[in-house]
Formats: C-alpha cells, sequence, structure tokens
C-alpha cells in the first residue's frame, strides 16, 4: 500500500513515521511513502501557500492552486485509482471500520491542512472524502495524518509479529479489549487473575470474551447500542454486571 501526505512539514511526517510498526512496514516494502510540499508548487518568489480569508475573519487559509498541484503530483506518481483524504475536524469520524476498508485502497492521498484550513474549493473538488481524528482541534493535519498511517498499517498482512495481534485490538469486534498481564505473579498492585494461569484456553477465551463485554459496558456502552450480542455475549455480560455489582 501507498501512502502520500500533503504537508508543510514533509520532515515531521518522514521522522515520526520511520518508528515502529510503521517505520518496519516501511523498511520490508510492505508499505511506502511519499510527502509533497505544496510551496514547491507555489509560482511566486516568496512561495505563498496562504492568504486571507474572504469576509475577513481572523488567520489565514491555505490556497487553492499549491495544494491541487500537489495532490495532482502524488497521483501521478502512483495510480488513477488514489483516494484523496482532508484531514478535518469537520470531517467523518475515523472507526476501525472505516480504517479497514481503507486497507482496499492502493494509494491514499493525506492532505494535512493548517492555519484556519484550506480553500473550500479545493476540498469539494479534489478531495474523496474528510476524515476527522475526533471531536477537537489541533494545529495541523500532520499528527492525524501519522495516526492513520499508523492505524491502516498494523492491519494489512505481514506487518505486525502475530497475524492475530490486530484482530484482538480494541474496537477490531465493535468491543474494547479485555485487560492484559504478565509477568511477575504477584505485584502490590495484585495477582494475576488465577484462569489465565491455568492453561485452559476455551476457558481463557470465555473469560476474555466477558472481560471484553464487561469493560465495554462500563466505559463505552455507546458501543454495546450498535452491536448484536449473541446468546452467550448476553449471557457473559449478565454474569459481569452480577459480579460487579
Amino acid at each position: 500500500m501507498r501512502f502520500d501526505v500533503v504537508t508543510l512539514f514533509p520532515d515531521m511526517i518522514t521522522a515520526a513515521a520511520s518508528y515502529g510498526v510503521t517505520g518496519r512496514a516501511i523498511e520490508r516494502e510492505i508499505v511506502s511513502l511519499s510527502v509533497w510540499n505544496p510551496r514547491d508548487y507555489t509560482h511566486d518568489k516568496h512561495k505563498t501557500v496562504d492568504d486571507r480569508p474572504y469576509g475577513g475573519g481572523p488567520g489565514m487559509v491555505m490556497k487553492y492552486q499549491p495544494l491541487h498541484e500537489a495532490v495532482n503530483k502524488a497521483k501521478q506518481s502512483g495510480n488513477d485509482k488514489a483516494k484523496v483524504v482532508y484531514l478535518s475536524p469537520q470531517g467523518i469520524p475515523i472507526t476501525q471500520a472505516l480504517l479497514s476498508d481503507a486497507c482496499n485502497v492502493s494509494q491514499l492521498i493525506l492532505v494535512a491542512g493548517r492555519y484556519e484550513g484550506v480553500d473550500e474549493r479545493f476540498v469539494k473538488k479534489d478531495c474523496d472524502e474528510e476524515w476527522s481524528i475526533g471531536d477537537y482541534v489541533i494545529s495541523g493535519g500532520e499528527l492525524a495524518a501519522l495516526i492513520v498511517i499508523d492505524a491502516i498499517t498494523r492491519l494489512l498482512p505481514g506487518v505486525l509479529g502475530h497475524e492475530e495481534s490486530a484482530q484482538q485490538d480494541s474496537h477490531m469486534n465493535g468491543l474494547l479489549d479485555y485487560p492484559h498481564f504478565t509477568r511477575p505473579e504477584q505485584l502490590d498492585g495484585g495477582s494475576v487473575p488465577d484462569i489465565l494461569l491455568g492453561g485452559n484456553h476455551a476457558q481463557i477465551g470465555t473469560w476474555r470474551m466477558k472481560q471484553a463485554l464487561g469493560r465495554t459496558w462500563q466505559r463505552r456502552p455507546d458501543l454495546l447500542k450498535n452491536k448484536n450480542l449473541s446468546a452467550e455475549q448476553n449471557y457473559l455480560l449478565q454474569q459481569f454486571k452480577s459480579e460487579v455489582e
């Protein structure tokens, strides 16, 4: 899979993406990453990428032409099936399901805005979708782009050390993850649950499902409203509720 990021701070993207899961995936050529600076596609000596907003108001707005040409260059370097996404607090919320669907795209072009935003004509004409990482505002889309790249990369075959790792993450099955424990067995903060020490994988699987259901009920009950639980899952959730109450 190919990622392209249109950004005024290309070094920020390449430096951060060189670490961890994404960095290893790039080294192994499972994914590729290219960055495109709109300043390289300006036509004035000052390399102007922003201007004052029509109608007045604070801040500056990124200009259409440099963004448009940067996206076109990214498309020309890749393929004609690229998806262009503008990262914006006004976009649709990013979910695990959306990221899973994005794994089927061969080239994803992420546009990182700055200042007060970008010219709306660029969003309408050049972008396929707008995505948001949450109901808050950050200084630019670079961090959002890095989040998207990392979250998608870990879902691709061959990226993680264990093929089932991503499938057991929070939100993959509509639930939060179950609690995890490692050595030592005894700590001042408590002990590892006995069931995890017995080696009965069927019982461990049932316990983990109950904990995932219970944790979701406690922390994100909204997720359960949209999930059709099986009879076994309903039974385990009721067990969890009775134990904590």
